[in-house]
């Protein structure tokens, strides 16, 4: 499933991007992209609607509800830059900071994530996906 969700944002990423080439803006191209993302979450939850919890406010850390900002920032950079890099080049690049980033907040359980201690076998395992990106994005 997860590699299905990868392939499944490499896919939207290709599509949005080509959108805002064609629209001359990955801005409107990132705006239709949440906008119909939303639209479509929007119905999910409509027809089955889950309540929230009563103390939510309390629940949720001040900073959770300003995760949007990394949204719209990550996606918004990939469809301005696919058309410059291409897909595959810049899919890797961002896979390779998604992970180290990832290493980085599991090791010291942020954002409520299970800690997962950085091991040097998994600095050597980022050792050799760095190396790895280097090789696939060689001309």
């Amino acid at each position: 499933m997860a590699i299905t969700a990868g392939a499944c944002i490499a896919i939207q990423a290709a599509m949005n991007a080509e959108l805002g080439v064609a629209l001359n803006s990955s801005i409107k191209a990132t705006g239709y992209a949440f906008l119909t993302s939303f639209l479509m979450v929007a119905l999910v939850v409509a027809v089955q609607p889950q309540p929230l919890p009563d103390n939510l406010l309390e629940r949720v850390p001040w900073y959770s509800w300003f995760s949007f900002i990394f949204s719209v920032l990550g996606v918004g950079s990939l469809y301005y830059l696919i058309p410059k890099m291409g897909v595959g080049n810049l899919m890797s690049y961002a896979l390779s900071g998604q992970v180290l980033l990832a290493m980085i907040i599991s090791h010291y359980g942020l954002f409520s994530s299970p800690i997962k201690l950085m091991t040097v076998s998994k600095l050597i395992g980022a050792g050799f996906l760095i190396t790895g990106i280097v090789l696939i994005n060689r001309g």
